[in-house]
């Protein structure tokens, strides 16, 4: 490698994170062919394809030209690369030098295995609970000594709305008016 292609290549981190991350990636697992390859993973053309971007557009982000991308067209690429939370922030500070917009997934329930965890920490009370505060899991002894969130409709079992909602819950507190 000579020495302009090190120092370009030390300029561009996003480009060589870019290239890293499509190296990475089996194109028949994504249904492309497999025919003679020069390289191994995806070929920028597949990328820009997965992501929904112009050939031409990606190719110069990978080479350092053109400027920076847009915040959809880094989510777009993250996407089309199938890039973990944690690559799709590196990507957003190489590209665009801050984090990505904080993207909140709702959550419904949990997997078997976390509830059977859950479950283990029988005779302890435990739940799991959204950022929103939403209780999408919880074991016996929560049901027992907090609230039975089974019995509650799926909107209700917000722990934060049972607390200043709900007369019942608040009438248990020993000292509301301190708290409120």
């Amino acid at each position: 490698m000579s020495l302009a292609t090190a120092n370009k290549e030390t300029t561009n981190k996003l480009g060589a994170f870019l290239r890293d991350r499509r190296m990475r990636l089996d194109p028949a697992a994504l249904g492309f062919a497999t025919g003679r390859r020069r390289t191994p993973g995806l070929r920028r053309e597949e990328v820009a394809q997965r992501a929904n971007i112009s050939p031409t557009w990606y190719t110069w982000l990978e080479q350092g030209r053109g400027g920076a991308p847009s915040a959809d067209v880094l989510n777009r690429i993250a996407t089309g690369l199938m890039l973990t939370e944690p690559e799709r922030e590196h990507l957003f500070m190489l590209g665009l030098g801050r984090p990505p917009e904080v993207r909140y997934k709702n959550v419904d329930s949990v997997t078997p295995r976390l509830q059977r965890v859950l479950d283990a920490l029988d005779p302890s009370p435990a739940i799991i609970k959204t950022a929103t505060w939403d209780v999408v899991a919880w074991n016996r002894a929560a049901a027992a000594m907090l609230t039975d969130y089974s019995k509650l409709p799926r909107e209700q079992r917000n722990i934060l709305r049972l607390m200043f909602g709900n007369p019942r819950v608040r009438d248990a507190q020993d000292d509301w008016r301190s708290v409120a």
